[in-house]
């Protein structure tokens, strides 16, 4: 019998012997004063348990408080537990699990003498979507969420997240869903510009362009390099967007690369007169010079001279043809792949663009094909050091005896970050001073910090395109320092 019944019971003894049994006695004045102050007390228990329940219930509704509670809040240390909204049916189901794995091991490690925090899993394919899982985690008492996996589904849950004072650590790329208390994990494409630009720039590079498909990956990296270079002092780089197309592509380049004017250069530099002549026929000279250069070049009888129609740029690398001076930039960021990436190298060796006065630059979707891409020897893209990621690799095989892609990366480092914070506050939540640190963490992605917008910044490698084919890492800055128990 519990202490309530037993209060219940004693109260039922004294009315039997107090009221109608037998053995009832007649009840004395002191006894009506006791029966009255016990009635009060009881009455003045249960008004107070009911205050108590309603404060209760106000701490928990999150709705005073920022994602995540602030710095040793009450909201935070009431729901330590890790939600994890990913895809584990349908279409990205076969994703989604491959990253729940990597979010199970990272949550398995104990750090010191805490255990580590419980996982709540939702699945974003069923039924409610995103929306319901989000809304599930909520009712859970979750204390941070991990992903979920796209920006649309990110779109739906945020504005959840953040009403309820829950920090979602989400794994789209897309920097639009970044707001305080929504991370965008991904790696994104301001993160691997921000990197290239401030490589370029340590080399003494100052005068930056793109050349970009009119592709919304193209469109980002390309916003991305006119932020980066304001942010590091230097002047707006020329962007150019292409459809794609081969004629496009060449005549865009030579736009980009100012190929008309170098020409022209180049021939009035070759055929110029005599700088001792009068001007009236040092300029007569020289116009006569460039009309037979342009009649030579468009002459019916000369196999290799370009049609009239495609004068603007070199259609093709001729060992006759002057040698151009480098084009109003030294720099110059790419993002496209296969054929149109094959066009737009053939377009840059027409017009000169030659490596030796411009460094290219490119997505780290070029790590995938590194070993083809010989022909641009010297050539950079960003990307997270594979060296960082063996003791994953193999401790994931292990468990699940397969190897994980690589973005099982993302909640694996998301789940260190949250088992670090959980294990920092004594297992009593995720606040925002914590998660936003200066110093950051260390990942199987590299070191990464969050900021209170909501991005992601990242030490991210350089690779560099090597003449077989292939890349190698150059020297990285120096890593952050990571949290105690982060691994």
């Amino acid at each position: 019998m519990n202490r309530t019944c037993r209060f219940l019971s004693r109260e039922a003894a004294d009315t039997k012997t107090h009221g109608y049994g037998a053995t009832a006695r007649p009840v004395a004045k002191s006894d009506i004063t006791r029966s009255i102050l016990r009635h009060t007390s009881r009455n003045l228990a249960r008004h107070l348990s009911g205050v108590a329940l309603l404060a209760l219930a106000a701490c928990s509704s999150g709705g005073t408080s920022g994602p995540g509670g602030l710095a040793g809040s009450d909201a935070a240390a009431s729901a330590p537990n890790v939600g994890v909204l990913l895809p584990l049916t349908g279409a990205n189901g076969v994703l989604g699990n491959e990253m729940l794995a990597a979010a199970k091991l990272a949550l398995s490690k104990q750090t010191g003498a805490l255990a580590p925090p419980k996982l709540d899993i939702h699945d974003t394919a069923g039924v409610g979507g995103a929306a319901g899982a989000m809304q599930a985690a909520i009712a859970s008492g979750d204390g941070i969420v991990l992903g979920p996996l796209t920006s649309a589904d990110t779109a739906s849950i945020g504005p959840m997240a953040i009403r309820a004072g829950i920090p979602v650590i989400a794994f789209t790329s897309d920097l639009v869903q970044a707001r305080p208390g929504v991370w965008v994990f991904g790696i994104t494409p301001q993160q691997q510009v921000s990197r290239l630009v401030d490589a370029a720039k340590t080399e003494g590079r100052q005068h930056f362009a793109a050349f970009l498909p009119d592709t919304p990956l193209g469109h980002a990296m390309g916003d991305a390099l006119v932020r980066s270079c304001r942010e590091g002092g230097l002047a707006d780089p020329q962007v150019v967007y292409h459809a794609g197309t081969a004629e496009a592509i060449r005549s865009g380049l030579a736009t980009l690369s100012a190929y008309d004017s170098r020409v022209a250069t180049a021939s009035g530099q070759t055929t110029g007169p005599a700088q001792d002549l009068p001007d009236d026929l040092a300029a007569a000279l020289s116009s006569a010079s460039k009309a037979s250069v342009k009649a030579d070049a468009q002459s019916p009888g000369d196999p290799k001279a370009a049609p009239p129609a495609q004068t603007a740029g070199a259609t093709s690398s001729d060992a006759s043809s002057p040698t151009l001076s480098s084009p109003p930039f030294d720099a110059l960021l790419l993002a496209d792949t296969g054929l149109a990436l094959k066009n737009v190298l053939d377009a840059l060796k027409a017009n000169q663009v030659r490596s030796s006065d411009v460094r290219l630059m490119g997505p780290g979707l070029w790590g995938a094909f590194a070993g083809k891409l010989g022909s641009v020897a010297g050539a950079w893209y960003a990307a997270p050091d594979p060296a960082a990621r063996t003791l994953f690799v193999q401790q994931f095989s292990i468990q699940n005896h397969r190897v994980p892609k690589p973005l099982a990366d993302l909640p694996y480092d998301a789940g260190s970050l949250a088992n670090s914070v959980y294990s920092a506050t004594g297992g009593k939540g995720y606040p925002v001073d914590l998660l936003t640190q200066p110093q950051g963490f260390s990942g199987v992605d590299g070191a990464f910090t969050l900021t209170e917008n909501g991005q992601t910044l990242r030490k991210l490698g350089i690779f560099e395109i090597q003449p077989g084919g292939g890349a190698r890492i150059l020297p990285s800055p120096k890593p952050v320092v990571p949290v105690p128990g982060a691994s």
